[in-house]
């Protein structure tokens, strides 16, 4: 397939996820079933997501030209995440478009979307076929991009380490507060915490707040998202973490749906967000840049923060297809093999 075919097919995409049809329904129920944190509404969310960001004709066609695409037909390991739905979707579109061959090693947790997908486009174009391959074990390849925690980059690093590759750790979302934010912001970045139960690597599990913050302005904003609580396994981390620093006399404030704890972490536990106080934005932004930027996927806020691309509240979860995970160039990457 021609770089204009490969487009063409993922324009098609985009189409078939915008409809409103009962076969993306029932595969969505699938996945739920399967992992019962990808609430359908969640996957949907998802889908018209990425349909919206990723496979626009015209954007996939600017983005190509910019990298000057030529096919490469490497073989590219792709080792995916699991934590929220289709994660490693920009990644498996990145070697697409690039003209490189997909081995894929999916996610437990994430088992039935993304070869739903692929399917999808080998039933429009066969050719298409030959660009996926879902393996069991990674051989047989060029290059690598890994997707894991912390402890699992670790091995990654051991055993790809002989290729080129991209290897990524554990990252959070932060946002930024100057105090003049409105309700409608702090509604907004409510969705940047709690969409897909915080727990995407642009879920913003930490706020900076302003010296002298009434944090209970946070706390009474975000109540509207009281129904997730009703989340079996979003409840039970709730639960669970509440005892837990209630019997531990841990100091924190909480709703109807997270803990709020002052800490100088930037992850937090499932259910809990960190906040800490700053006195100035430049020392902070400072502070970001030097110590913490290892620690950070995106920043949300108001105002542009220096050595990061921010995003405003409610934006979080929306990358561009020139977002790339950890800030690392993936179709630099994949154009240069």
């Amino acid at each position: 397939m021609v770089l204009q075919e490969r487009i063409d097919l993922l324009a098609k995409l985009k189409s078939f996820i915008l409809e409103d049809n009962q076969e993306l329904d029932d595969i969505a129920h699938r996945a739920y079933a399967q992992n019962a944190w990808f609430t359908v509404e969640n996957i949907k969310g998802s889908l018209q997501s990425i349909a919206s960001a990723f496979l626009d004709q015209d954007l996939l066609t600017a983005w190509a030209e910019s990298y000057k695409v030529q096919d490469q037909n490497k073989r590219v390991g792709l080792v995916l995440a699991g934590n929220i739905p289709m994660v490693g979707f920009h990644d498996i579109l990145s070697v697409f478009v690039s003209g490189n061959i997909s081995l894929i090693k999916l996610s437990e947790k994430d088992n039935v979307l993304i070869p739903y997908l692929i399917k999808k486009l080998a039933s429009w174009s066969a050719d298409s076929s030959s660009y996926f391959e879902i393996v069991d074990r990674l051989t047989g390849m060029d290059a690598v991009i890994a997707t894991g925690s912390n402890n699992t980059a670790r091995y990654f690093e051991q055993y790809f380490g002989k290729y080129p590759n991209i290897i990524r750790k554990n990252r959070n979302g932060i946002a930024i507060l100057n105090g003049k934010e409105t309700e409608d912001d702090l509604q907004l970045l409510a969705e940047d915490v709690f969409k897909y139960f915080g727990l995407g690597c642009r879920n913003v599990s930490k706020l900076y707040v302003p010296a002298g913050y009434d944090t209970d302005i946070i706390m009474k904003a975000f109540e509207t998202q009281g129904p997730i609580n009703d989340h079996n396994k979003y409840g039970n981390n709730y639960d669970y973490t509440l005892a837990l620093w209630l019997l531990n006399k841990v100091v924190f404030k909480q709703n109807n749906c997270f803990l709020l704890q002052e800490h100088t972490l930037i992850p937090s536990r499932i259910a809990t967000v960190n906040f800490e106080y700053y006195e100035d934005i430049d020392t902070l932004s400072q502070h970001l840049l030097a110590d913490r930027k290892e620690e950070i996927q995106c920043i949300v806020s108001q105002s542009p923060i220096d050595g990061f691309k921010s995003f405003y509240f409610g934006d979080a979860q929306k990358p561009s297809l020139m977002d790339y995970a950890d800030g690392v160039d993936t179709m630099e990457f994949l154009v240069s093999l």
